[in-house]
Formats: structure tokens, C-alpha cells, sequence
């Protein structure tokens, strides 16, 4: 089977990506150390062919007829050792840690999956750094910083592990298929792990309803004069919205309540 002949597959949210200016541009942003890099959803090996060239990789591929030909693609690298590839549901292996020693996720993910991914590689505490392409919308949702629009709780959690940017945007003409979206490729380098299920509770209920105040929503579910409190302390106004509040205000808000 050759690359030419494949068909990406809908159900698998499968786009290729094509343009090399944009695979280079990935493999340059890369953060400079000796970690193993873990690659999910290989695809046809565009990024794979560059990722072997700097470091070993473990690769996580779902779709059985694209193991196939990656294994015969790469048949020297899987030989050397410079790659392996894992033929499955990378969500099904994953647990706790998804390989057994320090490792960077770099990947052109899956849409369908993305948000699931990144969520899980913050808490993993192997994974050191996360530099991936996935829809404009969801890296602008982890990257915002307090205030914007789109600042929610995944900006929220992104920035309590470590620091989340915006490498580059991206069109859908470097696919094929071309998607029906702006993508981009984002980085979040990790000083510490997402491991507070209570916190991201209480943001939960913070972000209900975005455009409630974040008073109405939180006093859903937890005392109002005990949120008086925590407001008088961190001198937030009465009328402030969930989108206006920072990271470090959320987590002593936390702590308060």
C-alpha cells in the first residue's frame, strides 16, 4: 500500500498534514532535551519522518490499515530502535502514565480526540512538555489569558501546570482532506501535573454559564456568605464574570471556599 492510494477516514478525524514549512516549524519548537517523544496518531508519517531524525519516538496509531504501512515505511527506524509503534486506542493503554519514562507529546492530533488527549498528558506525570496541531478553537481556548472571551477552565488548568503558547496558526490547505477549520500548533511546557479533581469541580460550576456572573454561578453550589468572604479578601467585584477572574484568584478562591 502506498501513501498515495490511502483514504483518510472520518470516523478516525483523519487529516493529513502536508505542508512541510509546517512540519519543519513543529519540529523547531520543539523543546531542546533528551526526552523521549510520543506520537499519537502518526497518520501517514509525515511528522514521523522528521520526529525520527532527533529523537526516538513511540508512536500510538488507531487505524490498522495505516500500522501496516507506517511498519513498512519505517521499517529501518523500527529495526534501529529508533521507533515503535503501538497499533490501538491510545486511550485504552493510557494509564496513569502512558510510557514508562520522561517523555514529550508531539503530534498532529485527532480532533475528535484532542481536548482528551492534552487533559490526560497534564496529568500524566511523565509527560514533561506538550507541543501539538489541533483545531484554532481549542489552542486558543488553552492558551487564553484572563479576560479573554474565551478564557475558561481549560486555559485555567493549562496555566496551574505550567505555560501554554501559540506557536502558529495554520490553514486547511495544509491538509488533505482540507478541514473545514483554522488550525494551530500550540505549546504547553509543564512545571508541575493537573491532580486536583476538586479544583476543576469548583471551575465546573464557575463556567455553568459564562456570561452569568461569577457570583450566580458559584453560590449554586457553594455558601454565599462564604463567597462574600472570599471576595471581600480578593477584592473582586460583586458583578465580575468567570472570563475576568485569573488563575491565581481562582485557586485562592479555592482555598477560601
Amino acid at each position: 500500500m502506498n501513501t498515495k492510494s490511502v483514504i483518510a477516514k472520518k470516523k478516525f478525524g483523519q487529516n493529513f498534514l502536508k505542508d512541510e514549512s509546517v512540519l519543519r516549524k513543529i519540529v523547531e519548537s520543539m523543546p531542546k532535551n533528551e526526552n523521549k517523544i510520543v506520537e499519537i496518531g502518526p497518520g501517514l508519517g509525515d511528522l514521523t519522518k522528521f520526529l525520527v531524525d532527533v529523537r526516538s519516538v513511540e508512536a500510538f496509531e488507531v487505524d490498522t490499515d495505516l500500522c501496516k504501512l507506517l511498519q513498512s515505511t519505517f521499517k529501518e527506524e523500527i529495526d534501529t530502535k529508533r521507533l515503535h509503534i503501538n497499533c490501538g486506542d491510545v486511550l485504552q493503554a493510557w494509564q496513569s502514565s502512558l510510557v514508562d519514562e520522561a517523555y514529550d507529546l508531539v503530534a498532529n492530533l485527532p480532533y475528535y480526540i484532542a481536548t482528551n488527549i492534552i487533559l490526560k498528558a497534564l496529568a500524566d506525570p511523565m509527560c514533561k512538555n506538550i507541543l501539538v496541531m489541533v483545531q484554532l478553537e481549542v489552542a486558543e481556548k488553552f492558551c487564553a489569558t484572563a479576560g479573554e472571551k474565551v478564557f475558561g477552565s481549560l486555559s485555567i488548568i493549562a496555566q496551574s501546570v505550567g505555560e501554554a503558547t501559540i506557536v502558529t496558526k495554520v490553514p486547511p490547505t495544509a491538509f488533505d482532506p482540507q478541514p473545514k477549520v483554522d488550525s494551530a500548533v500550540f505549546l504547553i511546557q509543564k512545571n508541575s501535573d493537573r491532580n486536583d479533581k476538586e479544583f476543576e469541580d469548583m471551575l465546573r460550576v464557575a463556567f455553568t454559564q459564562p456570561r452569568k456572573t461569577l457570583m450566580k454561578n458559584l453560590s449554586a453550589k457553594y455558601d454565599k456568605d462564604q463567597l462574600k468572604i472570599a471576595y471581600e479578601k480578593l477584592e473582586l467585584i460583586q458583578t465580575i464574570r468567570p472570563h475576568q477572574v485569573s488563575t491565581q484568584d481562582y485557586h485562592q478562591l479555592y482555598k477560601i471556599i
